[in-house]
């Protein structure tokens, strides 16, 4: 079939990428989802299709029954989406709401998500509230009188929406529900309900009444109403199956599969561990590493406990193995973990043991520990279908709960939502594929290890990403263990490299993987710079809201816009081309709030419930009063509005018309104060550190996926082949041996080079460091960390008063110019803001940073920038 374009890439020919990408999520979305869950970027930029989607007129869109698709990873927070759109849309007109899935245990993990403000992965605020506005979130069973003011939802599944649907029952759905009220329905695991279209089966309008399938039924509730709207969410849609491609492309409005999730570092690195033992072994060894990842999650202060899946291919198998794990743990000896150490080759199997020897922790204490955290009631099975549906609260709650190894079969498929699962152990040999095809089985083992490798969220600083990996760079770091997911299997290599496969092709894994190291040159480790000199950096430190004395500039001097209501009303002839009569003649005037008199004012302010006192002490400290609210000119006092209507209302508004201009302005100021959220600041105070403690030797991890990341892994085996190489290992000035950074970090070094001579003719020292996640600085507005490319380290030749230039320099590509742009901003300033306590008496330290480098489109401001170092 000829190539069909997504509705995203439509979206995005039409409006532009940088409209769509420079859109402002309402406050009806942010101020709605719990802060506990902060929207990630990629949940930013689906939100921002959809405003725009739903906002903009565009060639293609159609005029009612709109369907949508966010083909979104498992774990990438379909069901946060899906309450930041269900607030969107309610302000929107829309007020009832039905989720279906086919899977009663994720209707009940919905349930809990929309409902249980008391649960830990409850996703609404704790106040859902638009403007003055504060509405309730409800579950219904059907939208027959219901309250027209909350948020009504019906939870299905789909199986039960068909039955209710098509044998109808009293209090039930019905198909009349349908009819004279417009609905939102949003379908999670939404791949099942197209049964009808990969048959090749075409629902037409007049058929629906026809149809009994699932499939069917989601079309005849969807086209009952125009202005009903269907959401899909689903990790898992076949584009190689033409039917479903025609179907869902040109629906396709955000499309984040697994290989991006995982690219963008926000799952778990996962590892195959295949080893030559017995099955009871292999899950001794599974043991010993979430033993040790326990340990090393208690020594970084981490209350994280890691579990383990033992999976069987029998009921009856597993029953039995749960037997024997039992048993093997209360009559552990010594002996068998020596023995275990003693035939593994695994470098972290005997980083485990090195552990333990260092930190003087014996076989048999640690035997003590296992039988305590790994005894028969920390261990939960969930083979039958009975136990599945009675443990299942347990399963979904393993973050929390005592559990450490759960036994399993088959059951814990679509819906199982564990962070902390580090260890599947596969306690079975066999193969199913058959003419070189990946096996079912295999795929769906690829696609369970997909489910478990969601990552555990943890900080050991507070500025690291919670939810995304940290330690890609740093593959040495003892925490990198708490970031892999490990797959036991017994030793096979045909197997293995079909799971492979099937992980690639399911995007869990690269299609290659390389680990390269870099050391810092022994030459430049000999310097007096590294042994003894210094790195100026800045801290993130907390921002105090008690500094703060009035609005922000931009509310005080900004123009705000009032529309009055003019009553205009006009008919024409439907399909008349119509002329340019935009409406009736109108006139704006300019006004000042305090103006309309305090009372006025006040009355205003009691009608929006964010302006009770109690909040604005919030975001004002300093307020004393509603009063100097009002009047002071710190506050409301200096606010000025334009004022736009009939010419005989601007110049003498009544009561009701002043007061609903007032409610606009405070409505549009209310967003901009309740969006300063800032927590940090960046210091312009740079403090030293040691340089040797800061940069050192990187084992550094590359995942390579095909496409550009293919010609990536190219140009790092045959680097001299490359228009980018430079021998590196020949430039003394560049402290480490080799990068292996970005096409424009490696024209960046290649520019150095070439101004390496008069560099070295004013400076007695020129050094261009590599930030391989050695350091952060932060943006002095609001503390986000930033890690510059490159230090460059500039020492001048006098004997006394010698300067020491430290250079901050970022290379960025095109395409990221623009998002990236406030790091530029904040480089640019440092110069003028730093602030540096001068060690030494003969010694002046300054810190700087440049303009972004761009070979292409940003050279004349970088040259500039860097001719004031060769003057």
């Amino acid at each position: 079939m000829a190539d069909v374009k997504t509705l995203s890439q439509v979206l995005i020919e039409e409006l532009g990428k940088r409209t769509i990408e420079g859109t402002k999520l309402p406050d009806s979305i942010t101020g709605n989802l719990n802060p506990a869950f902060p929207v990630r970027p990629y949940q930013e930029r689906a939100f921002k299709f959809f405003k725009n989607y739903w906002e903009d007129k565009f060639d293609g869109k159609p005029r009612q029954n709109h369907q949508l698709l966010f083909h979104m990873a498992t774990g990438s927070g379909k069901t946060l989406m899906m309450v930041g759109l269900i607030s969107y849309l309610y302000e929107k007109g829309y007020r009832n709401f039905l989720f279906f899935v086919n899977n009663s245990n994720i209707i009940e993990k919905t349930r809990d998500n929309f409902l249980n403000s008391v649960s830990k992965k409850y996703l609404f605020a704790d106040t859902i509230s638009f403007g003055d506005k504060r509405v309730a979130i409800r579950e219904v069973d059907n939208f027959q009188s219901v309250n027209a003011d909350d948020i009504n939802i019906v939870f299905s599944t789909i199986q039960g929406l068909h039955m209710a649907l098509n044998n109808p029952r009293e209090n039930s759905l019905t198909y009349d529900d349908f009819e004279d009220q417009k609905i939102v329905l949003i379908s999670d695991e939404a791949h099942h309900i197209n049964a009808d279209t990969k048959k090749g089966k075409e629902v037409d309008q007049d058929e629906l009444f026809e149809i009994v399938s699932w499939e069917g039924t989601v079309e005849r509730i969807f086209r009952a109403n125009t202005a009903n709207l269907l959401l899909e969410f689903t990790a898992t849609v076949d584009f190689s199956d033409d039917n479903l491609k025609a179907k869902y492309l040109p629906k396709l409005l955000f499309d984040y599969p697994l290989k991006e999730f995982r690219k963008d570092g926000y799952s778990k690195e996962v590892k195959v561990l295949q080893a030559d033992l017995s099955p009871i072994d292999r899950a001794l060894q599974a043991v010993l590493l979430s033993q040790y990842r326990r340990k090393i999650f208690e020594k970084n202060r981490l209350h994280i406990k890691p579990v383990i899946m033992l999976k069987s291919k029998t009921i009856k198998e597993s029953q039995a193995f749960f037997e024997e794990f039992v048993s093997c743990v209360k009559t552990l000896k010594p002996e068998k973990l020596e023995a275990i150490k003693n035939c593994s080759s695994d470098e972290t199997i005997l980083k485990v043991f090195a552990y333990l020897e260092k930190n003087n922790i014996s076989l048999e204490n640690l035997i003590i520990e296992l039988k305590e955290d790994f005894s028969e009631e920390k261990l939960i099975s969930v083979n039958s279908k009975e136990d599945s549906e009675a443990k299942q609260l347990a399963v979904n709650s393993l973050e929390t709960n005592e559990y450490r190894a759960v036994f399993a079969v088959d059951k814990l498929n679509e819906g199982w939502d564990v962070l902390n699962l580090f260890d599947i152990v596969r306690l079975y040999d066999t193969r199913d594929s058959k003419g070189g095809k990946i096996g079912k089985t295999t795929m769906s083992e690829a696609q369970l290890i997909g489910r478990g490798a969601r990552y555990c969220p943890f900080q050991t600083t507070g500025d690291e990403p919670l939810y995304g990996r940290k330690f890609d760079s740093d593959l040495d770091h003892e925490m990198r263990i708490c970031e892999e997911l490990y797959y036991h299997s017994a030793y096979n290599p045909k197997y293995i490299q079909e799971l492979n496969t099937a992980l690639q092709e399911i995007g869990m894994k690269a299609k290659e993987t390389k680990e390269r190291q870099i050391h810092l040159k022994h030459s430049f480790k000999q310097t007096a710079l590294y042994k003894g000199g210094h790195v100026f950096l800045n801290d993130r430190v907390k921002y105090l809201r008690e500094e703060i004395n009035s609005l922000e500039s931009s509310i005080i001097n900004k123009t705000h816009h009032v529309s009055l209501r003019t009553g205009y009303t006009k008919s024409v002839v439907a399909f008349e081309a119509q002329g340019n009569d935009r409406g009736a003649n109108k006139e704006s005037k300019d006004y000042l709030l305090k103006d309309f008199g305090t009372a006025i004012v006040r009355k205003a302010l009691q009608r929006i419930e964010f302006y009770e006192f109690s909040t604005l002490k919030k975001f004002l400290p300093n307020l004393k009063s509603v009063t100097e609210f009002i009047t002071s000119d710190s506050y409301l006092g200096k606010i000025k509005f334009e004022v736009t209507g009939l010419p005989e209302q601007v110049g003498n508004l009544s009561a009701d018309e002043k007061l609903d201009a007032v409610l606009q302005v405070l409505n549009e100021i209310s967003g901009v104060i309740a969006s300063d959220k800032i927590e940090f600041k960046g210091s312009k105070e740079f403090k030293p550190r040691m340089m040797k403690e800061v940069f050192t030797d990187k084992t550094l991890n590359f995942m390579i996926d095909g496409g550009e990341d293919q010609e990536f892994g190219k140009s790092m085996n045959n680097a001299t082949e490359t228009a980018y190489h430079l021998d590196l290992t020949t430039r003394a000035w560049f402290a480490f041996d080799d990068c292996f950074g970005t096409s424009e970090e490696k024209l960046l070094i290649q520019y150095i080079d070439k101004r390496y001579k008069e560099l070295s003719k004013i400076y007695s020292e020129a050094y261009l460091i590599r930030n391989e996640k050695h350091f952060k600085i932060y943006a002095f507005e609001d503390g986000r960390p930033f890690e510059p490319d490159f230090i460059l380290y500039l020492i001048g030749k006098e004997k006394t008063d010698t300067m020491h230039y430290q250079v901050f320099v970022e290379p960025k590509g095109t395409h990221l110019l623009k998002a990236d742009e406030w790091k530029e901003k904040f480089l640019v300033s440092i110069k003028k803001h730093f602030e540096v306590e001068q060690l030494f008496s003969n010694k002046k330290y300054v810190v700087w940073g440049l303009p972004f480098y761009n070979s292409t489109e940003r050279m004349p401001e970088f040259e500039e920038a860097f001719k004031e170092f060769l003057q």
